[in-house]
């Protein structure tokens, strides 16, 4: 890769702008690419391929001249809504797995530092919170309050927005009562299906370590989903 290239794809990280490095086998001809672009209808999936599942892409040799599509995505970010027990193993294991992670609770009692520590914590209301936060493909929201004051106004900001992954905490009922809520608001049924609850994979988890393994893997599953 060429220093000046080296360069826009990294003002691009910075800038949270997913990029596609596109280098023709043959000629070695390279382009920088972006979400949307593309000469033919099959590089634009290609592209869309590349970041959406992080994963390098090769075009078949029928095509043509093939073409290996590198993508370089900004860092992955959880966004926790509630500083509660769950989050503290859930926080944890996604920063060990690459995540950015923020916790979101204006309860200052509980998102404290010495509960914490080492985790961005944001004291702001949910919705004011999140809008600042600036969500895009690269995020994963979860609450965790089971208090629709709190989680109420996050979901509304993040079905609004690109996050990849919506999950919930809380029971089938309350999951139902939620999805009613959202849909009085004003969401739409394809909206709604974006809402993953009770958030995480069955696997018959009890304690909150194990809630949160399940949480993570709901959101890996999603993340990685072809």
């Amino acid at each position: 890769m060429k220093a000046e290239t080296l360069e826009r794809v990294l003002v691009d990280i910075e800038g949270r702008c997913p990029v596609v490095l596109a280098t023709n086998l043959e000629s070695g001809e390279q382009r920088l690419l972006h979400r949307g672009d593309g000469e033919t209808d099959r590089e634009h999936a290609d592209i869309e391929h590349a970041l959406r599942v992080d994963v390098c892409v090769t075009t078949d040799e029928e095509a043509g001249a093939q073409v290996f599509y590198q993508p370089f995505n900004p860092p992955l970010r959880m966004i926790l809504v509630g500083a509660v027990h769950i989050a503290q193993p859930l926080s944890a294991m996604a920063t060990l797995a690459g995540y950015e992670v923020t916790i979101v609770d204006p309860r200052e009692s509980f998102a404290a530092a010495d509960r914490f520590p080492g985790v961005a914590l944001n004291v702001g209301w949910p919705d004011a919170a999140l809008e600042s936060l600036g969500l895009d493909q690269r995020c994963a929201i979860v609450t965790l309050t089971h208090d629709p004051k709190l989680d109420d106004p996050a979901l509304h900001v993040a079905l609004r927005s690109d996050a990849f992954f919506i999950g919930c905490l809380g029971s089938r009922k309350t999951h139902a009562s939620r999805l009613r809520r959202l849909g009085k608001a004003g969401f739409s049924e394809a909206d709604l299906e974006r809402v993953k609850g009770p958030v995480g994979l069955p696997i018959g988890s009890r304690s909150p370590a194990e809630i949160a393994v399940s949480v993570l893997a709901q959101v890996t599953q999603t993340l990685r989903k072809p």
